[in-house]
């Protein structure tokens, strides 16, 4: 990593929109970082070098920010690309995940050959928050009879204890705010 690299720090790309969505809420907007190749780069850079030992099969993760960290990150890793997307995308035979949020449910799904028995999978998404997306990537990747390797982010949310929730899974940020 060059010295203009190392220097780079992640967090001043990230803007804090308060009262979004709703009042209470501090919003982190990644724009600015995605809008800044060389930040970007950098964030892309800096999780492959943490998982390049790992002997990782595939990067899986869920629509639609998720794609944005991890389809860059499945390149640099020289490795496939799994989409995980919302029902009624994904035009073969899949196997579907439904799920508690603060207010309802919600439901993923993934190919039913996305992930094989025994491959070794890195779930990654832009934000770890309560955890609830990517706790539905686990469980379909564990149905496939896979192993998950890890769990990345750029941003986790620490106070809010997602990293708990995915217990007994490691998990990997970038940024932690807590």
């Amino acid at each position: 990593m060059s010295d203009t690299t190392a220097s780079i720090q992640l967090t001043d790309y990230i803007r804090d929109i308060p009262d979004f969505p709703k009042p209470g809420i501090v919003f982190k907007d990644i724009t600015p970082l995605l809008a800044s190749p060389e930040p970007f780069r950098v964030a892309i850079e800096r999780m492959a070098n943490h998982y390049r030992d790992k002997s990782i099969d595939v990067v899986l993760a869920a629509e639609a920010r998720g794609f944005i960290f991890a389809t860059p990150l499945a390149m640099a890793l020289n490795v496939g690309f799994v989409p995980v997307r919302k029902p009624g995308k994904l035009p073969y035979e899949r196997h579907s995940h439904s799920y508690e949020l603060e207010y309802g449910t919600d439901t993923l799904e993934m190919h039913i050959d996305g992930v094989q028995p025994g491959q070794r999978v890195l779930i990654v998404d832009d934000l770890l928050a309560t955890g609830g997306t990517v706790t539905a990537c686990c469980e379909m990747v564990e149905r496939c009879q896979a192993h998950i390797i890890g769990c990345a982010f750029l941003i986790e949310l620490a106070f809010l204890e997602g990293a708990k929730r995915l217990e007994p899974y490691p998990v990997f940020s970038l940024i932690k705010y807590d």
